[in-house]
């Protein structure tokens, strides 16, 4: 592996009785697409709250690029590179969709204002398909529109670590097989991105190397092929008969 850009360490996260991540560690190096799998309610997206600041950590460490950030605030890890969409999107739905993406320019590492905010919003609205919607209203907007919206509003921030929870959830095939070449192609550019997803087709086409989690626990880690062949991944998918 080049070098890492996250480290996470022991990570802990307790609701009540409930252990929801139970000490997982694992790496991602720079310019990598790891996917993030595992049944329902086996941890992924409390994963990934933990690493964007939405939720605080119980215990262990999570480091970006060799710094702490564990602790830190939603807003200061989006400062400090880590930008993420939601397994529900999550819009200003009175706002039209170049106004949502200069929302979150105002969070990016370079903290654009004013002119050059929107400038670059029309910019990354153009990257995700959305030229010349960029003034529409998002509620007249379809799902996947609203999608890519979101999308370019997490690029907006600079972000050297994306974070993509069930980005490609409830899309119809062909919407699909779009979702998937930008994700290719934002990759291929050099952005370093994290995916949960279940769609496994999108993994197999993306994912060089996933994680796989469980009820809390890292039970697989390696080459995306190598997991899903693993007779403990196939159980924790399946069952065991």
């Amino acid at each position: 592996m080049t070098r890492p850009i996250l480290q996470i360490e022991g990570l802990r996260k307790v609701f009540g009785g409930l252990v929801a991540v139970n000490d997982v560690s694992f790496s991602v190096a720079e310019g990598e697409l790891l996917g993030l799998i595992g049944p329902n309610g086996s941890g992924k997206t409390t994963t990934m709250n933990l690493i964007s600041g939405a939720l605080p950590a119980t215990a262990g460490t999570i480091r970006l690029d060799g710094s702490p950030i564990t602790g830190l605030t939603a807003a200061a890890i989006s400062r400090a590179g880590v930008a993420r969409t939601f397994q529900l999107v999550r819009i200003l739905p009175g706002m039209s969709a170049v106004e949502n993406v200069i929302a979150g320019g105002v969070y990016s590492r370079a903290g654009r204002w004013g002119p050059e905010a929107e400038t670059r919003a029309r910019e990354l609205l153009a990257r995700v398909g959305m030229e010349g919607r960029s003034d529409l209203p998002l509620s007249a907007m379809t799902y996947i529109d609203q999608k890519r919206v979101e999308l370019a509003r997490a690029l907006a921030a600079d972000p050297r670590l994306l974070l993509l929870d069930e980005w490609l959830a409830g899309l119809n095939p062909a919407e699909l097989q779009m979702a998937i070449s930008l994700i290719r192609s934002i990759h291929a550019e050099g952005m370093t991105i994290i995916m949960v997803e279940h769609v496994m087709d999108a993994i197999r086409s993306l994912c060089g190397r996933c994680v796989v989690m469980n009820s809390g626990v890292r039970i697989g880690e390696g080459a995306t092929a190598d997991v899903l062949a693993d007779p403990q991944v196939m159980a924790a998918y399946l069952g065991e008969d």
